[in-house]
């Protein structure tokens, strides 16, 4: 794609997602930087946010195979991957893939799944492939999982280890909507919108696996000055070094803030990365990779907290 067909390309994804999500455009751009990055998203907010909604309109908007699994305490890594049958008539095993096999795979309530179910999904973020019965199959080089987890509910969870919580490129908080938002919301509902009948109202497909391609591509090609990638280093490295820390981003947690830099330029409409992209986008690339220490849990404070303590001391180029 040129320059101009890929900010005409990403306007209409924007446009066609807020068609159904009302006040949570950063959200939505989030997870667009994301999948432009070729990075995996876990959406932490209460339920009822549009955490789901907002995951399948995307799928809808790339023209991609979306798929869902909603996790239990009980779910088994064949719900996930898929399970051999014997078939009589050709006295042999097939394969019936499970909803792991899609392009754009909601994972809803991921936090809910036994730790065996999530080293099973481990593996799919990781590779892009999952092993059965001794063969890997792949899962396309599209496929992305969007998580979600709620983060007021702990009876029946199951605290996600740190190994998995690096494979997600960002973890975004989603937030409830502004009073306006809202009476927007209703207003759209006053005029036939239900969430629960989206099959009656799809959303047109703006681009194709084909076009999906190309976007990751462009992004590819957006260019980090040297200076803007030593900001990246520099704030990632700080974490390791902050007091407040008993755990700081890992080597993965650089690369990831420098891909997500990528992303959001390209989202912006330019072809370089600038300091603020990285600025903007380490909020929600670090706060799941670093651990807070015993002491501020205390006192109150969060991850981003710390993070923006961090941002204040590291300089960014001019």
């Amino acid at each position: 794609m040129i320059p101009e067909q890929v900010a005409d390309t990403l306007r209409q994804l924007r446009e066609r997602v807020a068609t159904r999500i009302v006040g949570q455009e950063g959200v939505i751009d989030e997870a667009l930087v994301g999948f432009l990055a070729r990075g995996h998203v876990l959406l932490e907010g209460v339920p009822g946010t549009a955490k789901t909604l907002l995951v399948r309109s995307l799928a809808e908007a790339l023209g991609v195979r979306f798929g869902r699994i909603q996790f239990t305490p009980d779910i088994m890594p064949s719900d996930v991957t898929g399970v051999s049958v014997y078939r009589d008539a050709t006295r042999d095993f097939e394969f019936r893939p499970g909803p792991v096999f899609s392009d754009v795979l909601l994972a809803d309530e991921i936090n809910r799944a036994p730790a065996k179910t999530q080293s099973a999904l481990l593996e799919a973020m990781q590779e892009r492939q999952v092993t059965t019965d001794g063969q890997a199959r792949s899962l396309g080089e599209v496929f992305t999982v969007f998580a979600t987890q709620n983060p007021v509910e702990y009876e029946g969870t199951y605290p996600l280890p740190e190994a998995q919580l690096d494979r997600f490129l960002l973890k975004v908080r989603v937030t409830y909507p502004s009073r306006d938002a809202e009476l927007e919301l209703l207003a759209r509902y006053a005029e036939g919108f239900d969430a629960e009948r989206l099959g009656e109202r799809p959303i047109a497909p703006v681009v194709d696996r084909k076009g999906c391609h190309e976007l990751r591509a462009a992004v590819d090609a957006v260019k980090v000055a040297p200076e803007v990638r030593e900001y990246v280093a520099a704030i990632v490295r700080a974490t390791r070094e902050d007091p407040g820390l008993t755990l700081g981003g890992s080597p993965r947690a650089t690369v990831s803030l420098f891909r997500a830099a990528r992303g959001a330029a390209l989202l912006a409409g330019r072809d370089f990365a600038t300091p603020d992209d990285v600025k903007d986008f380490a909020p929600a690339v670090l706060r799941h990779r670093i651990i807070l220490a015993p002491e501020l849990e205390v006192e109150g404070r969060s991850a981003d907290d710390v993070l923006d303590g961090v941002l204040g001391r590291v300089p960014a180029p001019q």
